[in-house]
């Protein structure tokens, strides 16, 4: 879908009776239109390196895709795929008549009030909440796919080592000192690639790279008596199909980033609180390296889009890039 035919359905007169006022939420790869009890979610018609929603079968595919990728976890939240349907000037969804032109997924709409990130700001999320999720994030990862491709040190390298791209930006907006974290983080990475390569090579054969959510953080959790996570990463594999270490070092870091160290710390122990031998001295280096590689992207994502002339949260970008290159830089001193 385009932003003109979004919002051709959006201010259609059937719609907003439908939906009684609904609104739109725009992502870098995505619209989602919510209302009071429902949502529906389209796949922009983009092509990059690392997706392609750029036909309409192909976004028909990642619609059933994301659809039964994220009903692995929380089932009833993810409804259906249905068409989008054009008929002279009128767009439709789910209807029967006229042409169709795209599909959307179909979603339960969730209180904003529970998501996660709106609760971490307010101080509500508590050590219950955490215990619940590292329960349902452990079963899920029980329960997922075991991945068996071999461990290929050049190419893990070679996406750290991306935070180089945006070097230049960070030195001129931020100074150099900013730019040395970034060298030394290279350093550090390759250095421990190198000297760690037997343990990713056995978390491999030890069967804990599995089929994950790919993008676990707050922003995609809702804190229900049974937390809900959605929007599980179905338009890359690779980026999904991870040492589940990885996985919990996204979510941990997001924490931490924000201050949240105590409940980073409970939800560890609380996930590995039955099988404690899976996480010692080794698996917890290796947690502090993916945190450290989590960190780096998230620094790398904010210096990007600060490149965009029009974008009105430059500042903050910056700040955020800023964050995140110190918070990486503390796990590398417990690297180095």
């Amino acid at each position: 879908m385009n932003k003109k035919q979004i919002d051709t359905i959006l201010h259609s007169g059937k719609f907003q009776h439908a939906f009684k006022d609904p609104k739109l939420v725009e992502t870098h790869i995505s619209y989602v239109l919510l209302g009071s009890s429902l949502a529906y979610k389209f796949k922009k018609e983009i092509k990059y390196s690392f997706l392609d929603f750029s036909t309409l079968q192909k976004r028909k595919y990642f619609c059933e895709r994301e659809l039964v990728l994220n009903n692995r976890i929380s089932t009833g939240v993810y409804l259906k795929v249905v068409p989008v349907r054009q008929q002279g000037k009128d767009l439709n969804i789910a209807g029967t008549g006229g042409k169709i032109i795209d599909y959307a997924l179909k979603m339960k709409r969730l209180k904003d009030a529970k998501q996660m990130h709106l609760m971490l700001d307010k101080k509500r999320v508590n050590k219950d909440h955490i215990k619940a999720l590292a329960v349902l994030i452990r079963k899920f990862h029980q329960q997922t796919t075991v991945i068996k491709n071999k461990f290929n040190q050049q190419h893990f390298a070679t996406r750290f080592n991306d935070l180089l791209s945006v070097k230049d930006t960070i030195t001129s907006s931020l100074g150099a000192a900013q730019a040395k974290i970034i060298e030394k983080a290279v350093r550090v990475s390759d250095k421990f690639l190198q000297s760690h390569y037997d343990l990713f090579t056995q978390r491999v054969e030890g069967g804990f790279v599995r089929d994950c959510h790919g993008d676990l953080h707050s922003r995609n959790i809702f804190l229900y008596r049974k937390p809900i996570i959605f929007d599980c990463l179905e338009f890359n594999d690779e980026f999904r199909q991870i040492d589940i270490l990885d996985e919990l070092a996204f979510f941990c870091m997001d924490l931490e980033a924000d201050g949240f160290y105590t409940l980073s710390k409970a939800f560890t122990n609380h996930y590995f609180s039955k099988t404690k031998k899976q996480f010692g001295s080794r698996e917890q280096l290796l947690f502090t390296y993916y945190k450290c590689y989590r960190a780096n992207v998230r620094a790398k994502v904010n210096a990007l889009r600060t490149l965009q002339a029009d974008d009105p949260l430059r500042n903050k970008r910056l700040e955020d890039v800023k964050k995140y290159l110190a918070l990486m830089n503390t796990y590398l001193d417990e690297l180095a």
